[in-house]
């Protein structure tokens, strides 16, 4: 089994809270993990049939079965059963009893804010990161094969190509998880759709221009993203609000989650296609803003990370806040350092002045080292040097 490094931050949660939450996209680790910390204690998944109706049909008699706490799992199937926990846990007093799992914010969330508040804590598990494939040994051997491959765990444990793995993993879950919530019944539109955010991946989200190329209305196209942000399929990236006396851009940037996945329905499949296709930035740059987003995550902090643009196109691809700092980090995809890598920090800088700190550079080569104050880091060191997040 590969490490995962919210391990330790789980089980020191576990000391101060009687209920964690692991949450995130199907297929990220999460049954694993939970099982792996609490290797002594029974184990049930609400996925099934029979688990369910049991504790949808008595849950104090369901939840008696675990004196001692359990690695409950999906927990969005069954959203009443928060409420029983409740006076469970409260009558029992003990830290760290049970482990829940679940694949949807949506019931999970509210569920949470009405009947656990103040007794969990909320972990979200994405799919492995860059150390943690490094620390196993299993990173994959060229950048455009990380690109393609992604991060899921199955592809890392099974031998499966990774064509019929993510077919498996859209029609499974993705499609599925939507109807459940969205009772979507044009399903080959909503296929077109998935397809069309892929492209935009790393770029600025125009609803408008998305529905209409969809062929869908402006609410369905919204309503549509929320689901999938609440399936971690992917998510919006909020520009910084600092101005600078410059007119901002307001609208956020789509990324998905995983690049593997971003890749695959573009119908990429081969490094040779990746490394001459259009988006090859636009993937990288998402692979790089969703490893950033890891080394929050999985030390159970809030992702702290924003964009920067202004009205006239100057940009900084990511600003991260550092108390009252602001690090700016640009992502180019290129093996070589080219001049023109530098220009948005050196801009950046110039108006940030002494707000900004740490400018980097984050780009496809081997090496890392400093150029004129800027830390030029390579796409296999951006893992270690994501330790600047503070």
């Amino acid at each position: 089994m590969i490490s995962r490094e919210a391990e330790n931050t789980i089980s020191t949660l576990l000391r101060g809270f009687p209920v964690i939450i692991i949450t995130g996209p199907r297929q990220s680790g999460k049954t694993t993990l939970a099982k792996k910390i609490f290797v002594n204690k029974p184990y049930a998944s609400l996925e099934d049939p029979d688990v369910r109706l049991a504790a949808q049909d008595d849950p104090r008699a369901f939840l008696e079965r675990f004196p001692d706490g359990a690695v409950l799992d999906e927990v969005q199937r069954c959203p009443d059963l928060l409420s029983y926990l409740q006076t469970t846990i409260d009558a029992d007093g003990r830290m760290g009893l049970f482990i829940l799992t679940g694949s949807q914010q949506f019931g999970l969330l509210s569920g949470i804010t009405q009947s656990l508040a103040g007794r969990t804590a909320f972990m979200e598990l994405l799919p492995f990161s860059l150390g943690e494939l490094e620390q196993a040994g299993k990173l994959p051997q060229t950048l455009d094969d990380m690109l393609i491959k992604g991060c899921y765990p199955p592809l890392y444990d099974r031998d499966i190509p990774i064509r019929s793995w993510f077919g498996a993993y859209v029609t499974a879950y993705i499609e599925r998880d939507v109807r459940q919530v969205l009772k979507v019944q044009e399903l080959e539109t909503f296929q077109r759709f998935v397809r069309l955010c892929a492209g935009r991946t790393g770029q600025l989200l125009n609803l408008t221009s998305l529905a209409s190329d969809c062929g869908i209305t402006h609410n369905t196209a919204k309503s549509w993203i929320s689901v999938l942000e609440a399936s971690y399929i992917l998510f919006q990236l909020r520009p910084h609000h600092k101005n600078f006396n410059k007119r901002l851009i307001k609208s956020p940037k789509l990324y998905f989650y995983d690049a593997g996945l971003a890749s695959w329905l573009l119908g990429i499949q081969t490094p040779q296609q990746l490394e001459t296709h259009p988006l090859r930035g636009n993937i990288f740059e998402t692979f790089v803003v969703s490893e950033l987003m890891k080394s929050r995550l999985n030390r159970g902090e809030r992702p702290n990370l924003y964009f920067w643009r202004d009205s006239n196109g100057n940009e900084v691809d990511v600003v991260i806040e550092l108390g009252q700092s602001l690090m700016p980090v640009e992502i180019k995809s290129g093996k070589t350092v080219a001049r023109d890598f530098f220009s948005g920090l050196e801009k950046w800088g110039a108006m940030a002045g002494d707000l900004s700190v740490s400018p980097t550079l984050i780009y496809g080569g081997a090496e890392t080292y400093q150029h004129k104050g800027i830390r030029v880091t390579s796409w296999l060191d951006a893992n270690r040097e994501m330790s600047w997040q503070g």
